[in-house]
């Protein structure tokens, strides 16, 4: 099997994508877009990317991605961050990581290193590469990256905003593979119409079958101004009759649009 996350090694994706896969079966790409769209064509079997963190919210790349290429989700892995501080020295000047790992630990930097500059990279990774090539530069990443055995020490440890921080990936197969068997599912609906109480018109036929929406999110199609996608997350499987009622509802009102079918899947809480 070959399996697609964002590298290089070390990302926090690389450590999720470990509890699916051997490391002989894992190959690197830049970008969310990258992987999704690898895994769409056929050049990789499985695919893992970010979706959502509990500071931060949605990974934006990736639901564009998802929207916009044929791909399946087949299984969510939940990932609780711990971010360190890793740098050759005390005294540096950049903070170089993934931006999103960035705003995680706005308090602590604004607390602890207010006059340090900070760039945002591809991942958290491609930051401790920097600091590893530069001592005037800082990572952040997970402790194991710096420390005894390496060119990095670990200033800080637990450096993100909030402990609770989490991280929320999935793992990406080829449409055919696609099951309606699970605990979750993930649904993108575009109505292509646009009138007062459309939203809550979308939103009725799961609470009347009482399922649970988990996330319900907003983006641009790109279309025009003003419109529209939705990214759906409910609690309930494709194989049941009251998601299999819900969705036709839900149809009738996105005629003039598309709902697309990510598929069904259980879920997994990796500590790593």
């Amino acid at each position: 099997m070959k399996m697609l996350t964002l590298g290089p090694a070390g990302t926090y994706s690389h450590r999720a994508a470990r509890s699916v896969a051997d490391d002989d079966e894992i190959e690197f790409r830049e970008s969310p877009t990258a992987i999704v769209e690898a895994v769409a064509g056929g050049e990789a079997d499985r695919g893992v990317v970010a979706v959502e963190n509990s500071i931060e919210g949605s990974v934006t790349e990736s639901l564009d991605a998802f929207a916009g290429y044929e791909v399946a989700v087949v299984k969510e892995i939940i990932t609780p961050i711990r971010h360190a501080l890793l740098a050759q020295r005390g005294d540096f000047e950049l903070v170089a990581s993934h931006a999103q790992a960035l705003a995680q630990c706005r308090s602590y930097l604004d607390a602890n290193y207010p006059d340090a500059k900070l760039e945002a990279v591809a991942s958290t990774a491609r930051g401790v590469e920097r600091a590893r090539d530069d001592p005037s530069v800082a990572g952040i990443g997970h402790p194991d990256n710096g420390g005894e055995g390496t060119d990095l020490q670990v200033l800080a440890e637990d450096i993100q905003d909030q402990s609770s921080n989490a991280t929320r990936f999935v793992v990406v197969a080829p449409l055919a593979e696609r099951s309606d068997a699970g605990s979750k599912s993930s649904l993108i609906v575009y109505p292509n119409v646009d009138y007062p109480g459309l939203l809550l018109e979308m939103l009725e036929p799961f609470a009347d079958r009482n399922i649970n929406l988990t996330r319900v999110e907003s983006r641009p199609s790109g279309e025009r101004l003003g419109d529209y996608v939705f990214h759906v997350d409910v609690e309930a499987g494709l194989y049941e009759e009251r998601t299999q009622k819900a969705l036709a509802d839900i149809e009738a009102i996105a005629e003039k649009g598309w709902v697309k079918r990510l598929g069904s899947y259980d879920s997994e809480t990796v500590l790593n």
